[in-house]
Parts: C-alpha cells; structure tokens; sequence
C-alpha cells in the first residue's frame, strides 16, 4: 500500500492511498482548492482515482468529493448517519472500503460528529478529527458528544496495536504523524481520565468557531453551492424545534398529522429508506422558491436522511415567516431503525 500527506504546510490534511499492483486510489478527506493539484499528482505518478473518503462532514473547508464526482465519476464513501445527499456508498461499523487489493477497515468513531469514521489496515490508521495528534476532535457543536468521542478512542482507536501509525485529518503544531502507542500514553486529552473526566474537560473548553463555517459547513452538508440558497446561521439552525421520530409517528398514527415536508432529493425519496405516507417532496435547493404555496396556518415538519438539511429547511422557512415549524430529529435513518413504516414510488 503507498501512503502520502497532501497539502503540505497545510493544517487541513489530506491522504493519497494506492495499490501498488492494481493502480487505483483513494483520497481521504481532500479540499477543494486543491483538487486540480490532485489529479495532477494521480497522472503524474498513474494511477486511476477510485474513492474519495470524508471521514466526516467539515466546517473548515469545502469538501472536494462534490467537484471530483463530477470531474472524474468517482466514488463518494462517507459513513451511513452522513447527511450529505451525494454520497454514492455509506459505510458502517464493519464494512471494508475496497481499492484495488487493499481493504480499509471502517470504524464508526462518532463524537466529533454523528457521522465521523476512522479507516485502518494493518500498518496505518486514518482517525479523521476524532483523535488528533496530541489533542481530540472538538464537540461542541454540529451533533458533537464528548462521551460518545471518549468511547470511540477508547473502545476502538486504543485497541489497535500500539505501533499501529496514526494519521489524524488536521494538525495544528507541525505534527505529520504520531501512534497509537504514543497517544495511549501520552495524549493530554484523553491519557489517564475517566470518560466523566473527559466530558468534563471538553465542556470547560472555548474554541472559537472556526473561520469559514457559514461558507463551508452548510454547503457540505447539502451539497449545495448556490448564492440563491441562503443559509441560516448556527443560532437559527439552534433555534428549530425538534421532534423525536416515536412522537411524529405517535402523532400520524393518532390521526393528528403535520405536514410533512421531505427536503431530500428525488432519488433519496423513492430510494433506500423511502419516505413516510404522504409527504410532500421539496427538495432543499428549490424550499425558498416554493414556499409561497405552503400553508402557513398548518404545522410543517421538516424530514431528510439525518435530520441536517431538513434543521437547514425548518430555520429557512422561519425566516420567511412560517411560524408553526419543527423539524424530525435524525430523519429516515432514525424512522428505518425504528421499523416504521415507508413507501417506495415507482
């Protein structure tokens, strides 16, 4: 297997992996400023791009799996709880990204984000924000859990062998590598504290938001990059209402329910997890154009993959004064899991 850092000089990380016999490869985590250095770099040495991997949705920088779909027809890989509507295969706990010969472990390694993974082979281990060199992923926003990060280091990541090499998806100190072992060790963050411990230490913390996150984060969960999409900000997105998936279904079952407005694209509707009986179709890119013919003496409930976009849809129809707004928490992951019931159109 060949292994390469891009972006040099870069806190951003992104990771070349190649077969040596087949070929092919893997971007794990690429920006999108530098996707024509990329495929200059894929030429030059030949190999064939394959996959590209976010280990997570990013608020620091545009994702360039969109542009490389479109450039080249290539695999987009995020975990099953992504809300990103483009991806082409979702991974879970268990499952093997195939390049070529090589195989990569998946790990889901929530705590960062809902949808963060790590991807391991025998020699390297990819951990994506959830371990960082040194330091951990913050949660302090976009669905973050300390507890839930703490058990993914500590349950997973900590069970690989100690000389199993680490490559985190940012670093902010210079560091290109670090492993297991030493993180084990010697990680202030998460050496020798309790899971409690932890938790309260990651809530004592203050980051400021990173810089470019009304520019990148909402685009990334969308796939949407359009000046006509005019996307909340983090206090309307906090401000939707939730509704958990057993009351919405409580709520349809007793004769009592809202209208249901599902801001998925076409292909996801009639798709996988289908949608639920009578829901209205809007997808997210055209909600501001369509939204004079709802009704604003109804109550709406927002529906998408994973309760992201439709928090985008319920804050934007806020914003254009829709007063009996919420949102289904989770979406059609949580409503499958549940084993309610969906439907397919044909």
């Amino acid at each position: 297997m060949q292994v390469q850092e891009l972006n040099v000089g870069s806190c951003c990380k992104t990771y070349l992996v190649a077969c040596k016999v087949t070929g092919k490869a893997l971007l794990i985590d690429p920006v999108k400023d530098y996707v024509d250095r990329y495929l200059a770099l894929l030429a030059y040495k030949g190999l064939t791009l394959d996959a590209v991997v976010d280990t997570h949705t990013h608020a620091d920088h545009s994702t360039a799996a969109f542009l490389a779909n479109d450039l080249t027809g290539v695999r987009i890989i995020m975990a099953r709880k992504s809300p990103v509507p483009r991806v082409t295969e979702h991974v879970d706990d268990g499952d093997v990204v195939q390049i070529g010969n090589l195989g990569l472990n998946i790990f889901t390694t929530p705590g960062h984000t809902p949808d963060s993974i790590s991807l391991y082979d025998n020699e390297y281990v990819f951990t994506g924000d959830c371990l960082l060199i040194g330091g951990t992923g913050r949660t302090d926003f976009a669905g973050g859990d300390s507890g839930e990060q703490y058990d993914s280091i500590t349950g997973k990541l900590f069970t690989l062998p100690d000389a199993t090499i680490m490559l985190p998806a940012h670093d902010y100190r210079g560091n290109t590598r670090s492993t297991i072992g030493a993180e084990k060790t010697g990680n202030p963050r998460v050496a020798g504290r309790t899971r409690q411990q932890y938790i309260e230490l990651m809530d004592s913390l203050e980051f400021p938001l990173p810089g470019k996150i009304q520019e990148v984060l909402q685009p990334n969960q969308t796939a949407i990059e359009d000046d006509r999409t005019k996307f909340p900000d983090l206090a309307q997105l906090n401000a939707v209402h939730q509704i958990d998936v057993d009351t919405v279904h409580a709520r349809i079952q007793a004769g009592d329910a809202p209208v249901l407005l599902d801001v998925r694209e076409v292909d996801e509707f009639n798709g996988e997890l289908g949608h639920i009986a009578g829901s209205m179709l809007v997808p997210l890119k055209g909600l501001s154009e369509r939204a004079g013919k709802l009704r604003r003496d109804r109550d709406i409930l927002c529906i998408c993959r994973a309760g992201v976009r439709s928090t985008t849809a319920a804050a934007i129809l806020k914003g254009l004064g829709f007063e009996h707004i919420s949102n289904m928490k989770n979406g059609m992951l949580e409503w499958n899991d549940r084993g309610y019931p969906v439907e397919r159109s044909t």
